[in-house]
This record gives C-alpha cells, structure tokens and sequence, in this order.
C-alpha cells in the first residue's frame, strides 16, 4: 500500500506526515513528526533567513528524511510558506535543502497556501458558509466562503512570531503587549473591504496551531472527556476568559499551562490576541476549531485529485468509509446495515418521534458497527465505540459522536451504563438515555437482517397494531437466519418501546 511523505515548513515549526493511501480517494495520517524551528525569527531587521536558523532546519529535514526512509516512502511533497516566501535568500536556502536533504522544497505562494488550507477545512467540515482565519508563525490568512466556493481571501504578512518580535518591549508589561496587538490587528482589519459584506450569520472557523493548543486549554479546563479537536466549538465567552487569564502571565508562568507546549508558549498570547481583536471585529459569539488545514488540502489532492476543482459532496460518508476501509470491515454490509436502520428509523418514527437529524448519529454507528472487530470479537462493540469517539469523523457535532458511541456501546446487550452519563454531561443528559437506547435497539435489529451479509432482506416495512408491531421484511433469497437472529432482540424491543415485535 502506497505511503507518502509530507513536509510543511512554516515560519514558526516543521511538520513531517505520514500519508497512508488507502485507495479510492482515501488516506489515512500514520506518523508524524514536529520540530519549533522559528525560521522566520529575526527576518523582520532584514529579509534573510539566518544561519542558525537555516542550520536547525538542515538538520531537521534530514531527520524527516530519514523517517520517509525508514517507511519505504518514494514520494516526498515538501512545501514552504510565509518565511521562505518572504526570504531574500530563498534560492540559495532552497538549493541548499536540495543538495544537503535530497528534497525539493516548493515555496507556496499566498493564493496556493490560502486555497489549500480551505481545501483542507471544506472536505473536513459541514459547513456550507464560513469564514476561516489561520494565524501561522509568519503570516495570517482570512478566506471567506459561501455554498462550498471560495469567494475572497486576504493574507496579512505577520503573524504569531512576527507579532510577538514586532511588540517585544522591556517596558510593556504582557497585558499592554497584548492590547496593542489587539490594536494593530483591528486596523488591519479594517482594511480589508470584502470583510464588510460577510453576512453576520457565517461561521468562524479557526484553523492552525495556536487555535489547536487553545482547544487543548479549553478542554483542560472544562475537563472535557473528549480528545477529539476538530469541530469543537469555544464560545466568545470562554475565549475571552482564558485570554484574559494568559496574556498577564509571565513567560515560565506560560510554560507551565496544559495544552500549550513550550515551543508555543512565548508567542501564544500574541496569537490569541489576534483572535481576540478578529472576533470582536466580526461580532461573532463563538469559534470552531478545524484541526484540518494546509497539510490535509494536499492530501486529498493527492490521494482524490477531482477535490482540485471541487469539494467532497457528502463530508460525513466520504470520512466513514475512510474508516471502514482503514479498519478492515466490510464495506457491502455496512452500507446494507445503514439503509436497513433507515429504513426501521423512518417506519418506526410514530413511535420515537425523533427529528430527522438523529439519522446522522445513527449512519455513524451503523457505518462503523464492525471496526471493533479490528481490535478483539469479544466485547468488539465497546473497541467500536471507541474508535468513533476517538477516530477522524467528519460533518458531525462532538455531541452527535458521543450519542454515536454510547449507541455502539449499548447496541447488544442494552447495558447503558450511568457513569457514561456522568462521564459525558457536557454532550448529553438524562433525556438522551431513551434515544440512545432507542436507536441501538434500531441498530441491533438492521445489524440481525444482514447477519450473513448477503443483502437477503432488502427492504423492511412495519406496522403498529395495538401492543404489536409487525415488521415484513422483502427478501431475496432464504433469510431465516436474519429473522431469528433479529427476534433475539424482542424482549429488549418490548422494554424499550413497550411493544411486541414481530417478524414476518
């Protein structure tokens, strides 16, 4: 299976990722290393990168090299952005990592850097509007998008390290730093006319690693049980709070705070900073964090090169099947489970009476109900909500991955235990017990009418009789297997929805 490379070198750190491509236009991240090398850091006084600096990325870069080797790995993208870009010696630096590393570095230009890092947040979010704002080491990126097309972007030539060299001053104290970043940012702002028409309604999206270790600090301090980053959304509120709290902090008081680490920790406050005025600025109340950018917009040019002129249609399907694929299980019977729990959520609606975005939770674990398997036959399905809570899923809420994993937890054997409602409280609440259960009986049911993955039950219809509902199944073929197997769940079905099942 074919392994790629993929080298970011930023102003502030360099990134190596490793690409599994799983085929089809799926890919898999399966390594990856990360260096703080600050290339970018004293270019202000004069445009040239400096030997120091060039010497640690020289060293850096033969490390990822050697790691692309250790994996068997033949094709290496390597890209460079805001520093090199800017660099007045780019061609001898360039030429240099050529001879020395054996890579060929290719220097993004603003628009290349802006477009990738949107390919990267609309193949990865649901979010048909949005207006993205990136804060590198050395540069900023903004890139508004309306129904999935990119309409303007605006690159500022500074960012988080440029940002801190720029206002570094022995006689300001953190706080007055801050407030004129704040400051300098809001007039650059300013200056950007299309910003003015973005409709009030569209979505803030923060991408990059300074909105990452701030999630990773919000989430510390909610003790939030969930590891996942991408889309978790940080109201303006709770930012503001923990802004507060860090931009009066010395440099070792810095160093010390959960989720920042120490190769971030001295230019973070400048970053939030420009958060802080760009939200205020947009009048928006709340962030969502992509932890999807630059790199993942080269993947899936690489791996699905129609994503070049246009988006992946169905975000949440394309991500599922990445994992189904990844994980070894059958992709047939997984799609025939997920059109039969459609089929049995839709004909029993009269008695859940749940919306119709429950659906999305419910194609989740039905997607996904067999990748525990990958781990251990006994007890797969607790191997399977876990992988749901902790794996790449794409065009879902971090409530509905929670409902989805308790869901796949439960399916079985009804076993929901209290403790996940404790454990979960910030995603779900005790009304949430009866859909959980609800849907996993649905679940159990649509997993028991393809138990010999032959697609024999094609379709299901039911009808609701008094105390009974009677389930028809079309089959093609002898299906007795399935509906034993999905009688099995009766007793379960008669607790749950205070019904009698049958199964003709």
């Amino acid at each position: 299976m074919e392994k790629i490379g993929i080298i970011d070198l930023g102003s502030n750190s360099a990134r190596l990722v490793i690409v599994e491509i799983l085929g089809d236009g799926h890919f898999m991240v399966v390594d990856q290393l990360k260096e703080s090398l600050r290339l970018g850091k004293d270019m202000e006084r004069d445009g040239f990168l400096k030997p120091q600096r060039i010497a640690e990325t020289l060293k850096t870069i033969k490390m990822f090299r050697r790691l692309c080797d250790a994996y068997g790995i033949e094709k290496i993208i390597a890209v460079a952005t805001a520093a090199v870009r800017r660099a007045k010696n780019q061609r001898s630096f360039l030429d240099e990592v050529a001879t020395t590393c054996g890579v060929k570095l290719r220097v993004l230009s603003a628009e290349e850097e802006a477009a990738y890092v949107y390919k990267g947040v609309i193949n990865t979010m649901d979010v048909p509007r949005g207006l993205i704002l990136e804060i590198g080491g050395g540069s900023t990126k903004i890139v508004h998008y309306n129904r999935r097309n990119l309409l303007n972007y605006e690159t500022l030539p500074f960012g988080s390290v440029t940002l801190t060299e720029l206002f570094a001053s022995d006689g300001l104290k953190p706080e007055e730093q801050a407030q004129k970043i704040e400051e300098f940012f809001t007039e650059q702002l300013k200056r950007i006319e299309w910003l003015k028409d973005v409709p009030p309604e569209t979505q803030i999206i923060g991408v990059g690693g300074s909105f990452r270790s701030l999630c990773k600090v919000c989430k510390k301090k909610s003790k939030s049980p969930i590891t996942t980053v991408h889309n978790y959304r940080i109201s303006t509120d709770e930012f503001t709070e923990v802004y507060d709290m860090i931009k009066v902090l010395d440099l070792d008081k810095k160093k010390r705070i959960k989720g920042v680490s120490d190769g971030r920790a001295d230019i973070f406050p400048s970053a939030l900073a420009a958060i802080k005025s760009f939200l205020k600025h947009m009048q928006a109340d709340e962030v969502t964090i992509s932890g999807c950018g630059l790199r993942e917009g080269i993947m899936f040019n690489y791996a699905m090169p129609s994503t070049i002129d246009k988006p992946v249609v169905d975000v949440l399907s394309y991500s599922l099947q990445t994992l189904v694929h990844y994980y070894g299980a059958n992709l047939k019977h997984a799609e025939h489970v997920v059109s039969l729990s459609v089929q049995l959520f839709k004909q029993l609606r009269v008695l859940h009476k749940f919306p119709r975005q429950y659906l999305k939770m419910l194609k989740v674990v039905a997607m996904l109900h067999d990748t525990g398997l990958s781990v251990r036959y006994y007890g797969s399905e607790k191997h399977t909500a876990y992988i749901i809570r902790n794996s790449a899923i794409y065009g879902i809420s971090l409530r509905e991955i929670v409902m989805a994993s308790l869901i796949a937890s439960v399916y079985k054997n009804d076993d929901f235990a209290l403790s996940d409602l404790v454990k979960y409280k910030a995603f779900i609440g005790e009304e949430d017990v009866d859909v959980i259960r609800k849907l996993g009986i649905i679940l159990r049911i649509a997993e028991s009418l393809d138990r010999s993955m032959a697609g024999l039950v094609t379709g299901v219809t039911c009808d609701v009789l008094g105390d009974s509902v009677i389930l028809k199944t079309e089959v093609d073929g002898d299906a007795s297997l399935e509906i034993k197997d999905a009688l099995f769940a009766s007793q379960d079905f008669r607790r749950i929805f205070k019904k009698n099942l049958e199964i003709l």
